[in-house]
C-alpha cells in the first residue's frame, strides 16, 4: 500500500509493508530537486514501479544500502539508467545478492545486486547543493543529507523514534549518538525520517532522543560498575520481550543496546 504527499516541496513516498492486513514495517523514498532519496523495498515493487515510472528524477541517493531502503534500486538501475549513489562503505553491499537474512527477505523482499557509485561530501541536485554528512551506528555506510538553505534535513534510519527498544547486533548505541551529536550542529527544524516521515519539529524530537540515549547510557555504566552482568542489565531496563526478537533469531535485540555500551565504556 502507498501513499503520496507533499511536505516543504517533497513529494513523500509512503510505503507499508503489510501481512494478512497487519502493518509490518512503513518506509519512506523522497523526491527532492531531481533527486530520489533511497528507494523502498523489492517486495513494494508493484506498487512502487509505476511511480518510479511516472517521476522524473536524475539520480538516487542512498542514506544507506539496507534492503529497504535499496531494494528498487536494481530495477531503477536497468530501467531509469540512472546514476546511484551510496557511501563509499555500502559499495561491496550493493554489489552483492541479497546480503542479509532471511527474515529480512521475508519481510522486504530479495534485493538483487546492483552498480552504486560513491558519494562524496556534497552533492548536487537540479538546483541545489547538499551536504553529505556521515552518520554511523545503524549502518557502517549510513548518511544524511543537508540543504543549508532550506534548511531540510534527510535523516535516513538515524532518528526513526525518540525512545530506542531494540537495535541489531551490528549497531552501536555510542556511535549513534556521536552521530546525532553531529546533526544537531546544523540549522534545521523539520527532519524527513525513513521510517517516520516528515516531523515538523524535528530537531525537537532529535534532541529528545538524544536526552533519552545519553540517560539510558548513564544509566548502564553506572549499574554495570556495580557489577551487574549485561544479562542482568537488559532484564532490568527493558524486561518486555519483543516480537522481532525471536522472529529476528536474536539479530534484533535489547541486549544488544546493553552491549554496545558497555563495550565502549
Amino acid at each position: 500500500m502507498l501513499n503520496m504527499f507533499t511536505n516543504e516541496d517533497v513529494i513523500c513516498i509512503e510505503g507499508n509493508v503489510q501481512s494478512s492486513g497487519i502493518i509490518l514495517g512503513t518506509v519512506y523514498s523522497f523526491l527532492v530537486d531531481g533527486m530520489l532519496i533511497d528507494t523502498g523495498p523489492q517486495c513494494l515493487e508493484k506498487e512502487l514501479i509505476p511511480i518510479y515510472e511516472d517521476l522524473s528524477f536524475e539520480f538516487v541517493t542512498l542514506t544507506h544500502s539496507h534492503e529497504d531502503h535499496s531494494g528498487l534500486a536494481p530495477w531503477i538501475q536497468k530501467n531509469r539508467n540512472v546514476p546511484i549513489y551510496v557511501h563509499s562503505n555500502g559499495i561491496n553491499i550493493c554489489a552483492e545478492h541479497c546480503p542479509y537474512p532471511k527474515y529480512r527477505k521475508l519481510t522486504w523482499g530479495v534485493r538483487s545486486a546492483f552498480d552504486a557509485l560513491p558519494l562524496g561530501e556534497n552533492i548536487q541536485s537540479h538546483s541545489q547543493e547538499w551536504k553529505v554528512i556521515y552518520t554511523p551506528g545503524h549502518a557502517d555506510d549510513h548518511v544524511s543529507f543537508f540543504h543549508e538553505e532550506t534548511g531540510r534535513l534527510f535523516s535516513g534510519d538515524l532518528f526513526v523514534t525518540s525512545r530506542t527498544k531494540v537495535i541489531m547486533d551490528s549497531e552501536s548505541i555510542p556511535v549513534i549518538i556521536q552521530s546525532i551529536r553531529n546533526l544537531l550542529n546544523y540549522d534545521f527544524q523539520g527532519l524527513f525520517c525513513c521510517h517516520s516521515g516528515y516531523i515538523k519539529d524535528g530537531k525537537s524530537k532529535l534532541v529528545q532522543k538524544l536526552d533519552y540515549l545519553e540517560n539510558l547510557s548513564g544509566e548502564v555504566k553506572h549499574l554495570y560498575r556495580e557489577g551487574r552482568s549485561i544479562d542482568e542489565i537488559t532484564q532490568m531496563l527493558f524486561p518486555k520481550k519483543y516480537p522481532i526478537i525471536a522472529f529476528s533469531e536474536g539479530q534484533w535485540d535489547t541486549r544488544h543496546i546493553i552491549a554496545s555500551i558497555v563495550a565502549a565504556s
